[in-house]
């Protein structure tokens, strides 16, 4: 009896890694790191590994740490798909800022002066 006939399928690889670069509409590349020891020295190296993904949704971003799992090839390099996505990445928003603003929260020598000399304290 064959696993076609029976309905289960064989355990697909599993990897996870965080994005790298979007390359296109639903691609994008996952690098996964490990690490291995040297042949000849022993020494632990670190290694990584840069797998094209397809993203369906198009819901990830660079930085975005994921699951992947293996899948059967959708094109010339893509044989890996998202299953999750494990944390986003922290993304700094890119609110605009005025020199005003910029002056005000820059102490320059004329408000250091006026802040840090002491009013003299008065004598009873």
């Amino acid at each position: 009896m064959s696993s076609a006939t029976t309905g289960q399928r064989t355990q697909r690889k599993i990897q996870i890694g965080f994005v790298s670069s979007r390359s296109g509409d639903k691609s994008i590349k996952v690098t996964v790191a490990y690490k291995t020891p040297h042949p000849l020295y022993q020494k632990v190296v670190n290694r990584q590994t840069v797998l094209h993904v397809h993203d369906e949704k198009n819901e990830t971003r660079v930085g975005d740490k994921v699951e992947v799992m293996e899948t059967r090839p959708l094109s010339r390099l893509k044989r890996w798909r998202v299953t999750a996505i494990l944390q986003k990445a922290v993304v700094a928003e890119g609110a605009a800022i005025s020199e005003a603003d910029v002056a005000a929260a820059v102490p320059t020598k004329t408000t250091k002066a006026t802040e840090t000399t002491p009013a003299p304290a008065p004598q009873a």
